[in-house]
């Protein structure tokens, strides 16, 4: 299983008709390459699905899931959501650094 570990600010996006806020963390850098290589090389242990998201297993301090993350144009990288429950957990509010591991 490879790992990688990052920290980045944890960022706020709300569309102007929806009432609900979703929370990210970007990935980029040698993470981004590391996810995008594990992709092509058929070596992720999920399936890519809708959107070209792939799952992933993520730490943040004490809290551990499985998710996806989402390739992110703007970046070149990775869009992690960040759900409420792992926020509450973690003290986590919006601008904070977050160091993340993502395992394939």
């Amino acid at each position: 299983m490879e790992s990688f570990t990052v920290t980045a600010p944890l960022w706020r996006w709300q569309s102007a008709t929806a009432p609900a806020a979703w929370f990210f963390v970007t990935i980029t850098g040698d993470a981004a390459d590391g996810i995008r290589i594990a992709a092509i090389s058929g070596q992720w242990l999920g399936v890519r699905k809708g959107f070209g998201s792939a799952r992933v297993d993520v730490t943040i301090g004490e809290t551990s899931w499985q998710t996806s993350v989402f390739p992110h144009k703007e970046s070149g990288g990775w869009l992690l959501p960040v759900k409420a429950a792992v926020r509450k957990a973690e003290g986590l509010a919006e601008g904070d650094d977050v160091t993340v591991t993502i395992s394939l």
